[in-house]
């Protein structure tokens, strides 16, 4: 069984005992958390889509931790004018396991 939720304004595929990296998440670590905007929801051959969401779905989840990712960095260049401009910027995310989808 596999979903399409949307949290916190992305839609991730999520299936039960698998885990994923969100955007940072309000919670501690430990926290159990649900999500209610199922767009979607598939269980071998039938699917069932919402109209936006899926009546009465559910999915569970239990925050891992709370992590940084690779740092990016932001370079600014104008030819000929002597400006350069370093930058560097590191994304925040919530790593969340996903522990039942209720349908």
């Amino acid at each position: 069984m596999y979903a399409i939720v949307e949290i916190a304004g992305h839609q991730y595929k999520v299936e039960k005992d698998k885990y994923i990296y969100t955007q940072k998440l309000q919670g501690e670590v430990g926290d159990a958390i649900e999500f209610d905007s199922v767009l979607l929801m598939g269980d071998g051959d039938s699917i069932s889509v919402g109209a936006p969401s899926v009546s009465g779905a559910l999915v569970k989840a239990e925050v891992l931790d709370h992590l940084r990712g690779e740092r990016i960095v932001v370079f600014k260049k104008k030819r000929r004018k002597g400006y350069k401009k370093r930058n560097g910027h590191r994304q925040n995310y919530t790593k969340i396991l996903i522990t039942d989808i209720v349908s």
